[in-house]
Order: C-alpha cells, then structure tokens, then sequence
C-alpha cells in the first residue's frame, strides 16, 4: 500500500492547522475571553453520560432565539463555527469566495473539500475593496461569500454598504461571521435577515468566555437551514456544552458584562499602546489589537521569554502581531514587556 496515492490531492497539499499548547505565564494569542463561568458547570450534574444529547439541541436554541429575537427554526448548531464552515460549503460547494487576510478556515476547509476558493485583497485600510469584489461575484459567481466582520486578524468592521453590495449582488448565498460582533459599536447584520433570503449570519459563544464548549451556530431563513441540516452529522453537540450553555445564557447580565468590560479594556490598552512611538495601532472593534513592528519575530520571541505569549500573524500582515484583550493585570504585564521589547529594539 502507497499511502500518499491514496490521500486526496487537496489534503496532501494541506499543512495540518498549527494550535499549539505553548508554555506561557500570560496567554493572549488566542482571542479567548479571560472570563468564564464556572458556576455554570453545576449543570453538568444532572446529566446522564449514558445517554446521546439532544440531537437537536432544543433548549439550547430556544434560549438563543430568546437571546437573538429569532425563532428556533432559524438557527443550526455546530461544534465550533469551524463545523459550521464545513457544513455550509459541503451543503452549497463552490467556488467559495472571501477577502483577505481573514479568518484560515475558509480556505482550508474549502480545500479540504476539494472546491475552488477566490480570495480578494483587502484595501489599504483593511475594508473590503468593493469593485475587486464585484468583479470576482461576476466572474466567477461563488456560490458562498464569506465575510468576517469584525475581521480577524484585522479587528475592523467592514463597511455596512459594502457589505449589503455584496449581499445583493451575489449570485449565492452570503455568510457575515460575526464571532467578534459583540465586542463591535454596531449592531451587526442580524436584523437584515429579513430583508436578504441569501444572508446567513454565522456566530459563535467562543469569544465570549464559552471556548472550552466549542459551540457554534448559524442564523437563516428557514430554507437554507432545512438544506444544511442534511449534511450535519447527528449528535453533533454533545450534551455538556449543551447543558453548560443554557445555564450561563440565563445570566445575560453577567455575559453583557465580560463583554463590555473587554471593550472598556481594548480601549485603555489601545491607548497604552499608541504611547509607544515605535509601533503602530490598528483600529479594532474585536477582543484583540493588531499592532505593526519593525521585526515581528524578534519581538514576538522577545515576549516569549519574559512569559507572554501573543500572536505573530506576520505571514498575514505584514510586520504585524495581535494580542488579545486580558485581564487588566495581564495587559499590564504585556504592556510592561512590550516596552522593554521595544526599547531594546531601539
């Protein structure tokens, strides 16, 4: 047996997805919230291990569609949005379209998938470049457009009427991930999806403190749900992520409250940061900053040592690293490397 003539081509060209476990006294390359809710694990008590989760997870979308003001119809679970990335483009295929840089998932799981992928450069200010886009929906017609707003690793929104212009423009179906939509000014595009049958809202409870359950889900008219559903593999949610999250979605106060705390702490620490004269800030409307350098790898590495680990996303941006929005006392830390860093680089 030649084992590589039997692995599809696509996945042969692949590199694995690099999540590594570093060693670390800080932890800020994640875009994790650094709150969570323990509390809600009393709920695990009651579970029978015995027993295949809700294969629908009903209370869990009921308590979403209250939280959302949709109905429960219109919502599909997932493990992790990756899951619902995969499902999406395994229901519709391709060519799948997206801006760049943006989230890796979109293009590996296309890949993966064996389907052609278009990706459009963003502008010099990291919003979408609309006529490069227009061009790209006419010339190669996707039938999925993913756009990631707040972007990652970028941290702006796109602009809304670019957006809608893609939306309406758009020969298939067009999915607004907004996994960092709750830590952004605006509203997101949920109240749209009335107006637009082929717009999909995608979200996840990962950034908001919930990572650990890997829950994610989508929200659609009705049709593009009943189509997905087909390709979701059953139990896929299994039932302490189901039961740990409908405990904590009853304390909204508690959730809005990370959320908000984060935001209020982006902002100090943003502004913390543009007192360095020798980096450069990015605006960010997400959990986490991007912030351009002269020697991305050195400084990374620098912060490594003094036990803080962010993100280098060099290979992305270029010259840049993000850092995730901790607790005040890690972004003082951070801070307090960052300008040691910097001075000796100096």
């Amino acid at each position: 047996m030649n084992l590589k003539l039997l692995v599809k081509k696509e996945v042969s060209l692949l590199r694995a997805y690099q999540a590594k476990e570093i060693p670390c006294s800080v932890k800020l390359d994640a875009n994790e919230s650094p709150y969570g809710f323990s509390t809600a694990l009393r709920a695990v008590a009651s579970i029978r291990t015995n027993r295949y989760p809700d294969p629908e997870a009903k209370k869990l979308k009921a308590a979403l569609a209250r939280e959302l003001g949709v109905r429960p119809q219109n919502i599909l679970q997932g493990n992790g949005s990756d899951e619902v990335i995969y499902n999406l483009i395994a229901t519709f295929g391709g060519p799948v379209c997206y801006p760049t840089p943006t989230f890796l998932m979109y293009g590996i799981i296309s890949q993966v998938l064996g389907e052609k992928t278009v990706s459009v450069p963003l502008d010099r200010e990291f919003d979408l470049d609309e006529m490069k886009m227009l061009q790209a929906l006419r010339k190669n017609r996707p039938r999925i457009v993913f756009l990631s707003s707040p972007n990652n690793p970028t941290g702006n929104c796109f602009s809304a009427d670019r957006i809608l212009k893609i939306v309406e423009t758009s020969p298939g179906i067009v999915v607004v991930d907004e996994a960092y939509q709750p830590f952004a000014s605006d509203k997101g595009f949920l109240p749209l999806l009335k107006d637009y049958k082929n717009l999909v809202i995608m979200r996840t409870l990962s950034k908001v403190g919930l990572a650990a359950l890997r829950f994610g889900f989508l929200v659609a008219d009705e049709e593009i749900i009943h189509e997905v559903n087909k390709v979701r593999l059953p139990f896929n949610v299994n039932a302490l992520s189901q039961a740990v999250a409908v405990e904590v979605l009853k304390d909204r106060k508690a959730l809005r409250t990370a959320v908000r705390t984060i935001a209020a702490e982006r902002d100090l620490l943003k502004r913390a940061m543009e007192d360095i004269s020798t980096i450069t800030t990015f605006p960010s409307e997400a959990n986490f900053i991007l912030f351009r350098v002269a020697d991305p790898d050195r400084i990374h590495a620098a912060l490594l040592r003094r036990g803080i680990l962010i993100r280098n996303v060099a290979d992305a941006v270029e010259g840049c690293l993000r850092v995730t929005v901790g607790t005040p006392r890690e972004n003082r830390k951070f801070l307090h490397a960052l300008r040691s860093c910097m001075e000796k680089s100096s």
